[in-house]
């Protein structure tokens, strides 16, 4: 993948109704993280969180993304991390997240990682699950963006992601049809064992794409909202999701969840 196109595919999503766009910040090393220990002890499993282009890890933590696992028992860390649009810019998103997110959680007993992320966070999430099969057990992808309509017609017009015949990879493709041909690669027949939850608002500027790549998914790993692309039908879908999540439980783990978070404006994901 080229900077120019991925590029391309940044400015495609922020054309798409994104507004507000502020000036990217710089990408730095190691990432920044908040860590948010399970209560109940060391864990083997590992949840990171993924924000979008514009959004901090911290509303992760306002909207009760965390409190919800805590409250259903999930005995498991959460690392928030700024993977903001400067990481994709610099084509470093996914060198980033393995050598300051998972290979030192891996290095410190760490036996099972899920990445969730939103909207260019579950790209991220997806171009690493590309690069590293064996590092993840799994994806959720809240609102995923999967490129413009042109490679998702290409798709519908063939029947299908199954019978979509994927071009072979060039150093010069566009973002979405990596992304496409991973997603046809993940959903086949005799797939490997990632799983990938997926997420949407109906009215989302995104949902034709994603409605588009449920029919490939298992009904149980589709959730589905009323809203748009934005943090109120996030959290319903974040609500179920987190009860059918495959993650150990255990009571000692459970924290009370709070009242429902109260969503404030934020800067556009």
């Amino acid at each position: 993948m080229t900077l120019r196109t991925l590029l391309i595919a940044v400015a495609a999503a922020l054309t798409l109704g994104l507004v507000g766009c502020e000036t990217v910040r710089p990408s730095v090393v190691p990432l920044r993280t908040l860590e948010q220990p399970a209560p109940c002890g060391p864990a083997d499993t590992l949840i990171v969180m993924l924000p979008g282009s514009y959004s901090l890890p911290e509303e992760f933590q306002r909207e009760g993304f965390v409190r919800t696992l805590r409250a259903r028992q999930v005995a498991a860390d959460v690392v928030l991390v700024d993977a903001h649009l400067g990481y994709y810019r610099d084509r470093t998103i996914i060198e980033r997240l393995h050598a300051d997110v998972v290979q030192p959680a891996k290095a410190r007993g760490v036996r099972h990682v899920w990445l969730v992320g939103i909207s260019l966070g579950a790209v991220g999430a997806m171009l690493y699950a590309d690069e590293h099969p064996q590092a993840l057990d799994g994806v959720v992808l809240l609102a995923p963006f999967l490129g413009t309509r042109l490679t998702a017609l290409d798709i519908e017009n063939a029947g299908g992601l199954a019978h979509w015949p994927a071009p072979p990879p060039r150093p010069d493709e566009e973002v979405d049809v990596r992304l496409w041909r991973w997603l046809k690669k993940q959903t086949a027949a005799g797939a490997p064992t990632l799983r990938i939850v997926q997420g949407y608002g109906v009215d989302d500027r995104f949902a034709y794409n994603n409605r588009l790549f449920s029919q490939s998914l298992p009904a149980a790993q589709v959730f589905t909202a009323p809203g748009g692309h934005d943090w109120p039908a996030w959290n319903d879908l974040w609500h179920r999701m987190a009860q059918t999540l495959p993650l150990r439980r255990s009571p000692a783990c459970h924290v009370a969840e709070a009242s429902d978070p109260v969503t404030t404006p934020a800067p556009p994901p």
